[in-house]
């Protein structure tokens, strides 16, 4: 009896991480057909590439957002260094195409040495990492203000939104490309380097993971870092989308980010989740947003989505996994 009943309960954990894993692609795919049956749109191929090429910048940041959840931290700052990036690439390139590597690699490493400066306070110090990333998110804004003068600056080099927004085929822009191609090298990452274990690890069980020995602050101050380089190339994807800089171009990028990473598997409490899960949370957003659009319907409703997507996943993969908390 005893052993029966192990048994279940074995099959029934096994049952809900499947679910937990694999939910967010039957939600994708349900939506895309709902979409579908109420517009022919969602059927063109270059109109889907729009899709992706929308969700590039907020995908991009989510990657390394993604990071930093799994290890059972947040990263509330990604919007406000998307702002930056492109308020500094945009000033660096100054219009002129010789600037271009180096504006770039410039805007990297500043927001490389944030994300570095948030991995610091994370790691020496005992308050929770949403109020230091709080904190330093409205410090980034107030730079950025004082940066730019409040105003928009920068003119974008030539081919750099015209490489960006070139689409392969006709249909699929390498903005979105680059998405789904650095998407799919940090999911390797995860999966398959030391790096990434100890990521899980460390997210699963703090204490557990000291114990063993595992270099938490080493690992903890690497994701922040790379927090910080990703959300930099989301701030470029929005500059390379749109052409123009604004000290406030990332603002509510994180909650976006962070609606998808839920909605993609990734517990707030650690320990789980996957790249390739966020991307799917992405576009099960943007595909959303888009929908409303095309039906007509209020802007705001895009707001009541998020929320109501938040709520939502956080219920169902509760609900999936009662000694999970998200």
């Amino acid at each position: 009896m005893i052993a029966v009943a192990a048994a279940t309960l074995r099959h029934r954990q096994f049952a809900a991480d499947w679910l937990a894993r694999w939910a967010i692609l039957f939600v994708l795919t349900l939506l895309y057909a709902v979409a579908v049956l109420l517009s022919d749109a969602f059927l063109e191929p270059v109109y889907v590439g729009n899709i992706l090429r929308q969700a590039a910048p907020v995908g991009i940041a989510a990657i390394g957002a993604t990071l930093v959840l799994i290890l059972g931290c947040i990263d509330l700052s990604i919007g406000a260094i998307i702002s930056f990036a492109a308020v500094f690439c945009a000033v660096l390139m100054n219009g002129d195409p010789a600037n271009l590597a180096f504006a770039m690699t410039a805007t990297l490493a500043a927001c490389a040495a944030m994300g570095a400066v948030n991995g610091l306070l994370v790691v020496f110090n005992r308050s929770s990492s949403f109020i230091l990333t709080l904190g330093t998110a409205l410090a980034i804004y107030g730079l950025t203000q004082i940066f730019s003068g409040g105003t928009a600056r920068g003119i974008v080099s030539p081919g750099f939104r015209e490489f960006f927004n070139f689409r392969i085929g006709e249909v699929l822009p390498v903005l979105a490309l680059s998405l789904l191609i650095l998407a799919a090298l940090v999911e390797v990452v995860l999966r398959t380097t030391r790096f990434g274990r100890q990521v899980y690890l460390i997210g699963s069980n703090l204490e557990a993971a000291r114990i063993s020995g595992l270099p938490v602050a080493a690992v903890t101050f690497a994701c922040y870092v790379l927090s910080g380089i990703f959300a930099g190339m989301g701030g470029m994807a929005v500059l390379a989308r749109s052409g123009v800089s604004s000290t406030f171009t990332g603002r509510g990028y994180e909650f976006d980010a962070l609606a998808a990473i839920v909605l993609g598997g990734t517990a707030f409490a650690g320990g789980r989740g996957t790249v390739a899960g966020t991307v799917a949370g992405v576009l099960v957003l943007f595909i959303a947003f888009n929908l409303v659009n095309i039906l007509g319907l209020n802007y705001n409703l895009q707001l009541v989505l998020k929320g109501a997507i938040i709520v939502l996943a956080s219920a169902v993969y509760a609900r999936l996994d009662p000694d999970r908390r998200t």
